[in-house]
């Protein structure tokens, strides 16, 4: 299975970063091959100040070794190896009218020390960030994400759009992160779903990932925007970074277990602002936003 992924998730950063290429039209990802010394490595692939994408990565990685004791004692396991493997993106567009993107697909596996396999799963999802909200976009997203998740059990979507609304939440700010999509992890083998079933379906949504975000890109990317816009995008950003570094597993998982730090981090915007009790003018487009971050919203018909 492990095989299996690392081929799906290699040929998917090709296919992704090619038609990102394509839509931004000025810049490219720079490539950087990395290897961890405990074992493993990856593949990290940045764009920066691009017509389109002020900053983006899209990054691989597979890295095995003796799963650190912080890690045994999240887990309840002791003397456990681990390897785990995944694609990981985030693009963070110049124009404020652009929602940004986070998406990851990942699969895990834990060892005994005779190197047997006692525990295994799938994880992952893709969710929107706006900061000007079209509910058009948002629709679009949402009706993708569940398109992708019918084809395999009509359960899916409302489940995993929950656990999203609830997972990218700042708790501490009593709101969202953004418009959701889909979350989901420990995905195991079940009485009627098999390992192969949940690669299939994992990989359903992230085949689905361009045609959920893409089309928005394009339709929004010629909008004009304010200089009074761009720092409420800014603003919105910093919301970003306090969930990266206050609340996201992945991002934990990745710092306790040595992950290169650039590739971690990567997911962080370029430029953000922490304005002082900054609240929006009621009525506002900006103030619409923040009511629909903070109580979520049905987006599609179940």
């Amino acid at each position: 299975m492990k095989e299996q992924f690392v081929t799906y998730i290699r040929n998917l950063q090709n296919t992704i970063t090619s038609r990102l290429e394509e839509i931004d039209g000025k810049s490219t990802f720079k490539e950087d091959i990395w290897n961890r010394p405990e074992g493993g490595g990856g593949r990290t692939r940045v764009i920066e100040n691009g017509a389109i994408f002020e900053k983006g990565g899209v990054n691989i990685s597979e890295v095995h070794g003796k799963l650190p004791d912080s890690m045994q004692h999240y887990f309840g396991v002791k003397d456990a190896d681990f390897f785990a493997c995944g694609l990981s993106l985030v693009l963070h567009p110049t124009n404020p009218m652009i929602p940004t993107v986070h998406a990851n697909w990942r699969y895990f596996e834990m060892y005994n020390q005779a190197g047997e396999i006692v525990d295994q799963w799938f994880g992952g999802g893709q969710d929107l960030t706006p900061y000007y909200l079209f509910d058009e976009d948002a629709r679009h997203f949402h009706q993708t994400c569940k398109t992708a998740c019918d084809k395999h059990n009509t359960s899916f979507y409302p489940k995993y759009k929950a656990r999203c609304d609830e997972y990218f939440y700042n708790a501490h700010r009593n709101e969202g992160r953004g418009i959701g999509g889909l979350f989901f992890d420990y995905c195991k083998v079940l009485e009627e779903t098999s390992m192969q079933d949940w690669f299939n379906f994992v990989t359903e949504v992230g085949n689905s990932f361009l045609d959920a975000y893409c089309p928005i890109v394009e339709k929004r990317m010629q909008l004009p925007f304010t200089k009074t816009q761009k720092d409420w995008q800014e603003i919105r950003r910093g919301r970003y970074v306090e969930f990266n570094l206050v609340h996201d597993k992945g991002t934990l998982f990745g710092l306790r277990t040595n992950g290169r730090i650039e590739s971690i981090l990567m997911s962080l915007p370029p430029k953000v602002q922490w304005v002082y009790a900054h609240n929006p003018e009621e009525g506002s487009e900006e103030d619409r936003l923040l009511k629909v971050l903070k109580e979520p919203k049905d987006w599609v018909l179940l």
